[in-house]
């Protein structure tokens, strides 16, 4: 691998695009991309663009780490504001609104959830993210009170990322487990 310093040209570009980023969600910009949740394995199509290979990459870690905290700025900052929930579950809004709703739902229940990113994979227009969520119930779901019963389940998301956001998710979630460990379910 050779060192080949950036041209002038790309760098201004750089620049523009950083600001750009940052400047559409002033109420994310005190927060650092160190911040954010990491992914574990990462596995990116190199013949993308580096600049669409990075946004793509960035709005994923956004919202990953928004289902880590809750932090609804994150999500705004990742999310399209057309976005498109493909796998809408019953009784869930569509658009930003429902990811805000369900976070808030989720974190009743468990007020310490995190999500771990596992692996992510960037092809295309398309991030994938294996996350695996863990914490405690000590809050309450649907009339069951929790005791500190450990949480620990998996997700898998599909994002199509279009102008640095996520205009569609398609995901899947392993609802069993978590409502099991709950109690809310038998298992």
């Amino acid at each position: 691998m050779s060192f080949r310093p950036a041209s002038p040209l790309r760098r201004a570009l750089s620049a523009a695009l950083a600001v750009m980023s940052m400047a559409a969600v002033p109420a994310f910009a005190a927060v650092g991309h160190d911040s954010l949740v990491q992914s574990h394995q990462l596995t990116v199509d190199h013949s993308l663009p580096k600049a669409q290979r990075d946004a793509q990459i960035l709005a994923a870690r956004r919202y990953d780490t928004f289902w880590s905290t809750g932090d609804e700025a994150l999500a705004r900052a990742a999310l399209a504001p057309g976005f498109t929930d493909r796998t809408l579950p019953p009784g869930r809004a569509q658009g930003i609104e429902g990811p805000l709703a369900a976070s808030k739902f989720v974190r009743a229940a468990v007020p310490d959830l995190q999500a771990d990113i596992e692996q992510m994979v960037v092809s295309g227009d398309r991030v994938v993210v294996h996350l695996r969520f863990h914490g405690h119930f000590t809050g309450e779901f649907k009339g069951v009170q929790g005791q500190g019963q450990n949480v620990d389940f998996i997700a898998t998301d599909i994002y199509r990322v279009a102008n640095g956001q996520i205009a569609e998710n398609w995901h899947l979630e392993d609802n069993l487990t978590f409502l099991q460990q709950l109690g809310v379910v038998a298992k």
